[in-house]
């Protein structure tokens, strides 16, 4: 995890970019659920809609979490009160308004479809429901415009959960076999010469000692040897 709150984050899965290692570094993930939330939330909807700042602030303690309804906090823990999953959403539905788990899916798929008429008619059905379960009707239609909100940039939690568990298990051999793990990544890359100059650098900010080339000790690959990484 200090690699990720340090942005080394070179040749980690969906965790490369310039952008995201400026947001780890800002973010500070300490869970595993933290980089679920940040692979979901460094899409283009969020990121200017504001919502990874409203993440990062409410998960430094800069903003307090609110919640709408006291309904919505076990559903919403995990991201600091911001909806961040498709997922969410089909429970808050589920919850909130009685929809089943089918009817939840298709509110998710409308939101997707982003058709009017069909989003008109999912917001009379959960403003009923919500309603019908002696939730007030403003609230409940708050709570449907903050699902709205969200069906522009919605993202689900299983397909995040998978690029996340990828980059922790990527994350740990770089954290823990650096050496091993930066002879592997320059292998990879090393016909892109821009990315094996990052590389480089990245070896140098991680303490590993890159090795000359030499005619009697080189391989086609790079190397890990007792003293560095062999070029």
């Amino acid at each position: 995890y200090q690699l990720f709150v340090d942005g080394q984050t070179y040749g980690i899965f969906q965790f490369e970019s310039s952008g995201m290692r400026q947001i780890l570094r800002q973010a500070k993930p300490r869970k595993f659920e933290d980089l679920i939330a940040l692979n979901a939330l460094y899409r283009p909807g969020p990121i200017k809609g504001g919502m990874i700042d409203d993440f990062i602030n409410r998960k430094h303690g800069r903003v307090e979490v609110r919640y709408e309804l006291p309904e919505l906090e076990p559903i919403l823990a995990d991201t600091y009160g911001v909806i961040a999953y498709q997922e969410q959403v089909m429970r808050i539905s589920n919850v909130l308004a009685g929809f089943s788990l089918g009817e939840a899916d298709l509110l998710r798929k409308a939101m997707g479809k982003k058709n009017p008429a069909l989003m008109q008619a999912q917001r009379d059905k959960f403003v009923a429901g919500a309603t019908g379960r002696g939730i007030s009707e403003k609230k409940s239609t708050r709570v449907f415009d903050l699902m709205e909100q969200f069906a522009g940039y919605g993202f689900n939690k299983s397909h995040s959960t998978a690029y996340a568990l990828l980059a922790y298990q990527t994350a740990y051999l770089k954290a823990n076999y650096p050496w091993h793990f930066m002879a592997a990544l320059l292998t990879i890359e090393s016909q892109n010469t821009a990315k094996l100059a990052s590389y480089l650098h990245e070896c140098r900010e991680l303490r590993v000692p890159i090795l000359p080339p030499d005619v009697n000790s080189s391989e086609l690959a790079f190397t890990v040897r007792p003293d560095g990484v062999r070029f």
